[in-house]
């Protein structure tokens, strides 16, 4: 059995309250509150009370503490009760992790040299194959047989697989960071992730029947219909400085042929350098509009009218949105799960970013691979406007919950345990909270 470290405790221990979203040093403010006991980075937002999975059971601090370490096993507290079948399947990942990799050496090797590779005679191999579980090489070979040889390759492709990282069989610098970190800090990794799955909506209840699933660590979307994935696609979410939000909510109506109400910062770094620059032609070519207000009855406005200076300077805001149809940033359709963090899901013509390994690239929102499937789920067609020129409300007829959350830890399609990386330093600021050995690095990811 698994010792039961302090991160681990305190994760099943959650009776006394931890701070909402807005008392954690360094959270953005946040207009939504976290589940009772929540914490920030590891819960989702509440945005619709009635999108929230059932609580996940809690341990009582006396039972937690009075647990014998070498009891606990990664399970829930109660057994009978059903848990999300990523919880389950990370459980068993932990396990066989733990029988893989836990066991070997910790040995630290030095990234003081060029990377190693097969045939390299750097005697920090030596310590490699140490920390890799390796003996030294066949001692009756050449004294000029190189340290590094093909056995030790294939172990260390073996680990660069079960760690995220890009499976070369080359000691790279990030490969060594991997190995010094030591199996403890992927193995509360795993243990992080366990939780963030256990708030996920468990097959048979209240929520579970139809929900979409957003991955912001890995950028990617499931469908899920009776517990069970059903359609899977890629995503663009936002980047470490515009990180998408941890929530729970639910997708209520979807605007077809969409206006893109542009961000503010994207008005004032963007927009109104270049309307200083090349006039309020340049509104025009890329079918720009500025309105009066953000209200819902705003009028369009002369942008001749408008001081740009200041927009530029920030000391104005300023609405502009673009038209409908052509190159519009929002493409065809965008999916509304009101909230205020202003994310939505929506359609986007930068179909080339979904062939990127790296895919925070977004102010945010959620950017789809394929809208148009993610339509034909939720509405059983793939609906159409009026007009190619105007943009269209349909409303869902039973609002679908969609559940944002952030898994670094995850079990590729073919089964296998994949770490992403901390792109929003999330799983390091829980680490040095939980963890007497302070802040821990971000680590390798997929």
């Amino acid at each position: 059995m698994l010792k039961l470290t302090r991160l681990a405790l305190i994760l099943a221990a959650a009776a006394a309250p931890f701070p909402s979203a807005a008392s954690v040093p360094g959270a953005p403010d946040d207009p939504y509150s976290l589940p009772a006991g929540g914490e920030q980075g590891l819960d989702m937002a509440v945005v619709d009370a009635d999108a929230m999975p059932q609580e996940p059971e809690q341990a009582s601090d006396d039972a937690a503490a009075a647990m014998p370490a070498e009891q606990w096993s990664g399970a829930p507290v109660d057994l009978m009760r059903p848990v999300h079948p990523l919880y389950t399947e990370l459980r068993r990942a932990l396990v066989r992790y733990q029988l893989d990799w836990g066991g070997l050496p910790k040995v630290f090797v030095p990234d003081n040299g060029p990377m190693m590779a097969l045939g390299t005679t750097d005697r920090r191999a030596l310590l490699l194959r140490q920390r890799l579980g390796l003996g030294a090489p066949d001692p009756l070979a050449p004294t000029s047989s190189p340290l590094f040889d093909g056995a030790l390759e294939q172990r260390l492709k073996n680990f660069q697989a079960a760690h995220g990282l890009p499976v070369d069989g080359k000691a790279g610098a990030a490969t060594l960071a991997a190995l010094n970190r030591g199996t403890d800090y992927y193995r509360q990794r795993i243990l992080l992730n366990m939780e963030r799955a256990r708030r996920l909506p468990a097959p048979g209840t209240a929520n579970a029947a139809k929900y979409i699933l957003v991955d912001a660590a890995a950028a990617r979307l499931w469908m899920y219909e009776e517990g069970r994935p059903v359609g899977s696609m890629k995503v663009v979410v936002g980047t470490p400085q515009s990180p998408t939000p941890m929530m729970a909510a639910l997708m209520r109506y979807a605007n077809v042929n969409p206006f893109w109400n542009i961000p503010p910062d994207l008005v004032q770094k963007t927009v109104a350098p270049n309307v200083i620059a090349h006039g309020v032609k340049y509104l025009a070519d890329k079918r720009y509009e500025v309105l009066d207000t953000w209200e819902s009855d705003a009028k369009v406005i002369n942008p001749a009218t408008v001081d740009w200076k200041a927009v530029a300077a920030g000391t104005q805001e300023l609405r502009v949105r673009q038209l409908p149809g052509g190159a519009n940033f929002m493409g065809e359709i965008k999916f509304m799960l009101p909230n205020h963090y202003g994310i939505y899901l929506h359609d986007t013509p930068a179909k080339a970013l979904f062939g990127q390994d790296e895919r925070h690239l977004s102010n945010g929102c959620v950017r789809l691979e394929d809208a148009r499937r993610l339509a034909r789920w939720v509405f059983g067609d793939m609906p159409r406007a009026s007009s190619p020129d105007a943009e269209q409300r349909v409303d869902l007829k039973q609002p679908i919950p969609v559940y944002i959350t952030y898994l670094t830890a995850g079990i590729t399609p073919e089964g296998r345990l994949a770490f992403a990386s901390d792109t929003y330093g999330r799983d390091g600021q829980l680490l040095a909270r939980f963890d007497p050995l302070g802040p821990q690095p971000s680590g390798g990811g997929r």
